[in-house]
C-alpha cells in the first residue's frame, strides 16, 4: 500500500488514501488499469512536513505552488520553490521536508499503471531531469482539485474511476503547462472559469482566484476585467444565480437549501444579491418560470 506522509492535517489540509480492495479494482478495470491513483492531496502551508522513502513502490507527482522545501534523491539535493512541479519515480530512494522557516504548500499525488513510465516521460522528467519549473498554473490546480473532488463520492467505483481519468488529463497537461513564457496566455480563462465551477459551492476571494494566476489580487483584477468586461468577483456571483436558477428551475429545493448549497448561510442576503442579477426575486422567479 502507498506509504504517504504522517504529517498532521490542519483543517485546510487533505489526504484521501485510495483503499487497498478498490487499488485492485483499479489495476485490473479496463478504464483505469493503465492509470490510475493510489493516494493524492493537498498540504497548505505544510509546516514540519517530511518524509523519507529509502523504497518508493510507485510515481510521485508533487506541485509546489507556494513556500519552499529541500530534497534529497539518491544523495542528490535540491531546493523546489513555488512553481515547481517535482516527480519522485518509483524506485528512486528520496527524502524531503518543508523549509523552516517558508513551509511549502503542495498538491500531490501518487499514481500506478502500465502507462505510468509513459505519461512520466511524456511530461518531461527523466531521472536526470526530476524538476520542472511551469510557474502558477490555473490549469493544473483545476485538475488537482478535480481530483479531490472524489472523497465526495465515498469510495464508490464510479468516483474513482472518474478520478483515474481526472489523473489522465492533469499528466497530459502539463507538457502545455511547461511551455515557454513567451507562448502562454496572459490569463487562462478557461481554466480560471473551470475553477469557479468546481467552487460554487465556496466563497472564493479575489485573492483565491489571483492565486491561481500568479498575479497580485489588483493586477489580476485588472487583466481579468479588460479580457472579460466584469470583475471576477461578479462573474463568480453570476455563475451562482446562473446555478440557482437551475435548480428554482428543475427541482423543489427552498432556497434556503439552494442558498446553503452555494455558499450562502444568510439566504435572505444572497436573495437580494439574486434579485440585483434576475431583477426578480427567487420566489418570483420560480413562480414566473412555472405558471
Amino acid at each position: 500500500m502507498t506509504r504517504t506522509s504522517q504529517w498532521p492535517l490542519p483543517s485546510d489540509s487533505i489526504r484521501y488514501v485510495v483503499p487497498s480492495r478498490m487499488v485492485q479494482m483499479l489495476d485490473t478495470h479496463p478504464l483505469t488499469q493503465d492509470l490510475y491513483p493510489l493516494a493524492f492531496g493537498h498540504y497548505r502551508q505544510a509546516r514540519g512536513h517530511h518524509m523519507h522513502r529509502q523504497h518508493h513502490d510507485d510515481h510521485l507527482l508533487i506541485y509546489c505552488t507556494d513556500g519552499l522545501a529541500h530534497l534529497n534523491v539518491e544523495g542528490e539535493s535540491h531546493h523546489i520553490h513555488a512553481g515547481d512541479l517535482l516527480l519522485l519515480p518509483k524506485g528512486a530512494a528520496h527524502r524531503y521536508s518543508a523549509d523552516t522557516d517558508q513551509p511549502w504548500s503542495l498538491h500531490w499525488v501518487h499514481f500506478a499503471g502500465s502507462l505510468a513510465p509513459a505519461f512520466c516521460e511524456h511530461m518531461g522528467f527523466s531521472r536526470q531531469t526530476l524538476i520542472r519549473h511551469v510557474g502558477q498554473q490555473p490549469r493544473l490546480l483545476v485538475d488537482f482539485n478535480g481530483l479531490l473532488s472524489v472523497q465526495q463520492t465515498g469510495f464508490r467505483p464510479s468516483g474513482l474511476i472518474h478520478a483515474a481519468n481526472r489523473l489522465r488529463q492533469l499528466l497530459a497537461a502539463v507538457p502545455l503547462c511547461a511551455e515557454p513564457l513567451a507562448h502562454r496566455q496572459p490569463l487562462d480563462l478557461d481554466s480560471l472559469h473551470g475553477f469557479m465551477k468546481e467552487h460554487l459551492d465556496e466563497r472564493l476571494t479575489l485573492e483565491n482566484l489571483a492565486e491561481l494566476s500568479g498575479l497580485s489580487p489588483a493586477h489580476f483584477a485588472t487583466r481579468y476585467r479588460s479580457l472579460t468586461g466584469v470583475a471576477p468577483i461578479q462573474h463568480f456571483l453570476h455563475l451562482k444565480v446562473e446555478r440557482a436558477c437551475q435548480l428554482l428551475d428543475n427541482s423543489d429545493l427552498s432556497f434556503r437549501s439552494i442558498s446553503d448549497s452555494l455558499g450562502y448561510e444568510d439566504s435572505y442576503y444572497f436573495s437580494r444579491l439574486f434579485k440585483k442579477v434576475m431583477g426578480v426575486s427567487p420566489r418570483d422567479y420560480r413562480h414566473t418560470r412555472r405558471h
